[in-house]
């Protein structure tokens, strides 16, 4: 039995849409059990036999700041879902609140594995073969040495092999060209490490790759740090709502755009189906000592049950365990890393 801790306060919507999406979650998996984390007056009315209340007398907002989240609201719904994870009482947390303070509660809360500075949130990018490309960081990280790079491929290698099944998956670099030369000193020192740790057979390396790459699925996994991966993030949520507006501005004009919208429909209907950040939904917060997933704060309920979803999967097939692995197997490239210095 796989136990989710579940911010039901959290997102743009809160519980209308995180306790719908749990009632499906748990009509899929008849194996899980929620623990339900919330203001009281959340729960009434709602009630499943795999499902149990946990009452919390505060709410992080999505404006508040890391500060309040963390040293004023500690009897938070998203904190305590984080707390259930460390106390063994969950295997996993979700949330589609604030994600500053996610990332900043679930690091005091949780501590960071052996090996690793910096967590990272490492989410889905759809690709045009139907699937997704792993990226990370995606914005929990806006300055990355080279060393935090490499621990950010170790574990998204973890994550691939075990959400997905692949053994041994292809990493990119993203950079402004695929040629060796191309790139600033952090990158082009990114990329020895990568090919050292690949040499080992520690990592599969496949060298560097430019933005286009994402969306054309070429690796499995894209490395960046995370100003450049929330930019790419919000272009990639950019476009789908471009293809949603065509679609429904298209029957609505005059007959000419009509009939455009009508020759086109099957098209970008399929395209938007592809794009549809609702089927990636769920981010993971690696590098801590417990597993914790962020969905999009504006989520609805077919979103939110994704997020579960990759929660559970994570949980069902011992995510924490791989990565802990990984990362033990890379060791002696991610010295550098462990011997920075870390700001008062």
């Amino acid at each position: 039995m796989i136990t989710l801790s579940v911010d039901v306060m959290g997102g743009d919507h809160g519980p209308s849409v995180t306790l719908a999406a749990c009632r499906q979650f748990l009509a899929s998996h008849v194996e899980a059990r929620v623990l339900l984390v919330g203001l009281p007056e959340a729960f009434v009315g709602w009630s499943h036999p795999r499902a149990e209340a946990v009452h919390v007398t505060e709410v992080v907002a999505m404006d508040d700041s890391v500060e309040v989240a963390l040293r004023r609201k500690k009897d938070s719904s998203m904190r305590r879902a984080i707390e259930l994870v460390k106390d063994g009482q969950a295997q996993a947390a979700v949330s589609a609140g604030n994600t500053g303070a996610l990332m900043a509660i679930a690091r005091y809360v949780l501590k960071t594995l052996d090996g690793i500075d910096r967590p990272a949130i490492a989410g889905q990018m759809p690709n045009v073969k139907g699937g997704g490309t792993t990226m990370l960081d995606l914005g929990a990280n806006v300055d990355c040495s080279p060393e935090h790079l490499l621990q950010f491929a170790v574990m998204g290698s973890a994550l691939v092999s075990v959400l997905h099944g692949i053994e041994s998956p292809t990493v990119g670099l993203l950079n402004v060209g695929e040629e060796v030369i191309k790139g600033n000193e952090v990158i082009k020192k990114t990329a020895e490490l990568l090919r050292t740790a690949s040499k080992s057979g520690d990592l599969n390396f496949y060298g560097n790759v430019e933005g286009n790459d994402i969306f054309k699925g070429t690796t499995d996994i894209v490395v960046c740090d995370g100003f450049v991966g929330n930019v790419a993030l919000k272009a990639s949520e950019g476009l789908a709502t471009m293809v949603s507006t065509l679609l429904k501005d298209g029957f609505s004009r005059n007959i000419f755009t009509k009939i455009a919208a009508i020759c086109a429909y099957s098209v970008l209907t399929g395209f938007k189906h592809r794009v549809d950040h609702r089927r990636h939904n769920g981010a993971a917060l690696l590098g801590l000592r417990g597993l914790v997933f962020k969905s999009h704060g504006s989520a609805d309920a077919l979103a939110f049950e994704t997020a579960l979803n990759r929660a559970y999967d994570a949980a069902h097939h011992n995510l924490l365990d791989r990565v802990r692995t990984r990362i033990d197997l890379a060791a002696p490239f991610l010295t550098a890393g462990l011997t920075e210095s870390t700001p008062s």
